[in-house]
């Protein structure tokens, strides 16, 4: 059920016009301000063109780019064009979380329209985007996957092309993983192992880290997995699905900084729980 809302938090208020609007938005933006804006038009990205000469991106989903990402460009038509159909010369509500804004200044917001057309909701259920989190932030995790997955299990949009299958870890073999790199990609499969060396988390999907896929977590990325209780080891005999850029590091890889980028596949392992054996925590190879 959807709630009234608080306005500017985190500072919010010094960086926008004063919110509006909150009774039309979800229980998961409840720390969200409220910007009730126009919007003028779409970008060939995506990008929501507003009123006053600002811009505002659509958080938390990631549209097809057809020829950028060797995809048909069907799709990424078809994703503009039910944007501007549910947004263009309407009144819309942005829900903003902190950090507010991307490094071009836009607005990063969960976009309603109305009290009941959530956009990331139905381009998601429309199979006309995926799930792609920052970093910085996980705005409806739960939400936005349910979304993807309906558009998923319905073959909607971009779920019918070759190009935005979901891939099988173990099927990412040199052959037919190199036409992939550098594109955004989703994988998933069970869990051989995972390691942590020299600082950096290895989840690994086979015996071989040298030419089986692998997800990469940074050393200065460990610090988000830590605070939400998640030791990557004990996702070894997980199924799990991840998402990102594919890249190459002997085999195929895709590091993610964000714990929300991991959609567990089956039971959750449990916490990470102190122990007495606290010197762990202070060796360099632990996470």
């Amino acid at each position: 059920m959807r709630t009234s809302l608080c306005a500017f938090v985190f500072g919010l208020a010094a960086m926008l016009p004063q919110a509006a609007g909150a009774e039309a938005l979800l229980p998961c933006l409840a720390d969200a301000g409220v910007l009730t804006v126009q919007a003028m038009g779409i970008g060939n990205d995506g990008t929501l063109e507003l009123d006053g000469g600002r811009e505002a991106v659509l958080e938390g989903i990631r549209l097809p780019l057809g020829a950028a990402e060797r995809a048909p460009p069907e799709y990424a038509e078809a994703a503009r064009a039910a944007l501007r159909k549910l947004a263009v010369g309407r009144t819309l509500k942005l829900a903003i979380l902190a950090p507010a804004r991307d490094r071009y200044g836009r607005l990063r917001a969960q976009i309603f329209v109305g009290k009941d057309t959530w956009l990331q909701e139905e381009l998601l259920q429309a199979g006309l985007a995926r799930v792609a989190f920052p970093p910085d932030r996980a705005d409806c995790p739960a939400m936005l996957y349910a979304a993807e997955e309906a558009g998923r299990f319905l073959g909607a949009g971009l779920w019918q092309a070759r190009a935005y299958a979901v891939r099988a870890a173990d099927a990412l073999e040199a052959g037919n993983y190199r036409p992939l790199l550098g594109t955004f990609q989703v994988v998933e499969g069970r869990v051989a192992n995972a390691a942590i060396k020299s600082g950096r988390a290895y989840i690994n999907f086979g015996a071989d880290p040298k030419t089986d896929f692998t997800v990469t977590i940074a050393p200065e990325d460990r610090k988000a997995f830590r605070a939400r209780g998640i030791d990557p080891r004990l996702l070894t005999g997980q199924r799990i699905r991840v998402r990102g850029i594919l890249d190459r590091y002997n085999g195929p890889e895709i590091v993610i900084a964000n714990p929300d980028m991991i959609e567990m596949l089956g039971p959750l392992p449990p916490p990470q729980v102190a122990t007495k054996k606290k010197k762990a925590r202070t060796d360099p190879g632990s996470f």
